[in-house]
């Protein structure tokens, strides 16, 4: 496109508004936005919490009750609270977020008299029993006082909400086709023109028989020029993943499902930076074949990369910097990795490979060719083996590399987990590394694993080990690009083929976790980056890009929308929300903040007006392109 956004200068501009904004936000910020997370519901309760009243009904015993959450693996309990002997009865505040045990013991002999696992939901009262059935036995019984709310319901209607927009938008275009109403908008549209025409000759501003430029050798003889086919289904797969990605780092209304996973397992929020990644490198086989087709130079090539990488990385570590709040020059607490310095390591990698042995003439592959199916590896056999070698070193720093105080291969969480017994060995080797390369004051200070493991030491989850794994899942989504280029047209092969790649790189998850979160040779594990981490990642991403590729590019029966939208403007979108992540209108004052529907709509609200931001500058042709 011939856009003046796409000069230099304006590039610039937008930078240097976006590192203004970074500067005078946080010193303008009226408090009237912000939420006050110490405000406590009507009942007296946080949110994912419930009151629970333990009646102790034995003689002469003092007890020690301790909980242990169901979601944590080999952790140890946790003490909640000590009650006298009976009869009498004290109250505590208890997580709804996931089942938990608890555990009462004899506070004197440490005996344990009895366990009982139980789902406590939301904002209900329960009551904890703790009686004598006879001498030599104790029971343990949990009544429900009063009826929990359903935290749910809010996510229920929001989804009615939208489907109910999204569903009368595809009515409103059904309707704009049919001919009845196409002609009937020609009637209308030809009633103004005559009217406007009169307007105009009798103001004497125009002549309806002054003969027009735009015919005969004007603009109606002009050849149109050929816009190059752009795939709607990556552009429409990267905005699907920035508006999920939007929505959980606004809070997702606070549900767990829509936090980071603590240690090993996904959520939702755990899809979308590895989806973002998997299709920056679809988009990069695709871009690089075609600038290489055009003729420009691998060394033009190379310095476009670099330079693109190092925006990426310099936008990511100064501007959307977690302690810009404290001042531009707040160095001695700088967090050095993070998500675009992630995508801008990856992306160099890949690119580099790419530039290097990739073929300035890509044929598309015939069916009728001996090895068709093998060819998309032979071209780049060279980029595989470096590949090979990266996922190597990943392995061999996980499982050999000496930690201080730490078993070998060590993939836990530390704290309370494997029962305490490497309390300071978060991350293993991923930890080591980041923590003596960086230092602990420059990675992420509040890793999940702080809340359900209660962990001590900071942890970075997009350190340096886990980047070598980024590269590799970038490299993945470089394959899906080879695919579209070498079976260009060929829509069954091309969709054949994803089908494939997910089903090879699922069957090799489930042998890397043997079917199991916490049991297999290597977890699932967002923190880690861990090889079963990106295999199930992509194993999911070559799926759905099948699927949004059908429906987008083949049948057409999808145009995207309104992700679309987003893919197109993803690096403003992304540096956007995150700049103006606590103000108005994307943030405002709660009258509850220990409410989910209205952490849920004020969240939900926060990204709509992203999308919609969006569209307004794909319809003005304003993109930010690095």
């Amino acid at each position: 496109m011939n856009n003046p956004l796409y000069d230099g200068k304006v590039n610039l501009f937008l930078y240097v508004t976006v590192a203004m904004l970074s500067i005078v936000l946080p010193l303008a910020s009226p408090s009237v936005w912000s939420y006050n997370t110490n405000r406590k519901s009507p009942k007296g309760l946080k949110m994912d919490e419930a009151l629970l009243t333990i009646h102790n009904e034995l003689l002469n015993e003092n007890l020690t009750v301790s909980w242990m959450c169901d979601h944590c693996y080999h952790c140890l309990f946790l003490k909640l609270g000590h009650i006298d002997s009976g009869p009498a009865s004290t109250v505590f505040t208890i997580s709804t977020t996931y089942p938990v045990t608890l555990q009462v013991n004899s506070t004197k002999s440490h005996i344990e008299l009895c366990r009982v696992y139980f789902n406590f939901g939301e904002f209900g009262a329960y009551s904890l029993w703790i009686k004598n059935m006879n001498p030599e036995n104790v029971s343990c019984s949990i009544i429900t006082d009063r009826e929990p709310q359903n935290s749910l319901l809010p996510i229920l209607i929001a989804f009615f909400v939208y489907t109910g927009f999204a569903a009368s938008f595809a009515l409103g275009r059904y309707i704009m086709r049919l001919d009845a109403v196409k002609s009937l908008i020609s009637r209308v549209c030809r009633i103004f023109s005559a009217m406007e025409t009169d307007r105009l000759i009798n103001s004497e501003l125009g002549s309806p028989n002054q003969p027009s430029e735009l015919t005969g050798h004007g603009l109606a003889s002009l050849p149109v020029p050929r816009r190059s086919v752009r795939l709607r289904s990556l552009d429409t797969f990267r905005g699907l993943s920035l508006i999920i990605m939007v929505f959980v780092n606004y809070g997702g209304g606070k549900y767990w499902f829509f936090k980071h996973e603590s240690w090993n397992g996904i959520t939702v929020a755990d899809l979308v930076f590895p989806w973002f990644v998997f299709i920056m490198g679809t988009s990069t086989a695709l871009s690089v074949n075609s600038l290489l087709r055009k003729g420009l130079s691998r060394l033009k090539l190379f310095r476009k990369v670099f330079w693109r990488s190092l925006q990426l990385f310099l936008i990511g570590v100064f501007i959307i910097n977690p302690n810009y709040c404290l001042g531009p020059l707040s160095w001695g607490t700088l967090r050095i990795p993070g998500v675009l310095q992630r995508i801008a390591f990856s992306y160099l990698v890949v690119a580099v490979l790419e530039i290097m042995f990739a073929q300035r003439k890509t044929e598309s592959i015939s069916m009728d060719v001996n090895f068709a199916s093998l060819q998309e590896f032979v071209f780049c056999w060279p980029s595989w083996i470096c590949i090979i070698i990266v996922e190597t070193i990943w392995l061999c720093l996980t499982f050999l590399l000496p930690v201080p105080g730490c078993p070998l291969g060590y993939l836990g969480p530390g704290g309370i987990g494997d029962f305490g017994q490497y309390p300071n060995c978060t991350g293993g080797a991923a930890g080591y590394i980041d923590r003596w390369f960086l230092g602990e004051n420059h990675i992420y200070q509040n890793p999940s694993s702080h809340v359900l493991y209660q962990s001590t030491v900071p942890y970075d989850p997009e350190g340096i080990l886990g980047s070598l794994n980024s590269v590799v899942m970038t490299f993945l989504g470089l394959q899906a690009g080879k695919i579209l280029i070498h079976y260009k047209d060929l829509h069954m092969q091309i969709m054949a083929k994803f089908l494939m790649w997910g089903l090879f790189l699922g069957i090799l998850s489930a042998v890397l976790t043997r079917c199991s979160k916490d049991k297999g040779f290597i977890p699932v594990n967002k923190n880690l980056w861990s090889l079963s981490y990106i295999t199930t990642l992509s194993c999911f991403a070559f799926v759905a890009l099948m699927i949004i590729y059908y429906l987008v590019d083949v049948k057409r029966c999808w145009s995207g929308i309104p992700f679309f939208y987003t893919g197109m403007n993803s690096i403003l979108v992304y540096v956007g929300h995150e700049v103006l992540h606590n103000y108005f209108p994307f943030q405002w004052r709660m009258s509850d903040g220990q409410s989910h529907a209205e952490h849920l709509t004020q969240n939900l609200l926060a990204t709509t007006i992203w999308v919609f931001i969006a569209y307004l500058l794909y319809r003005k042709n304003i993109f930010w392109k690095i």
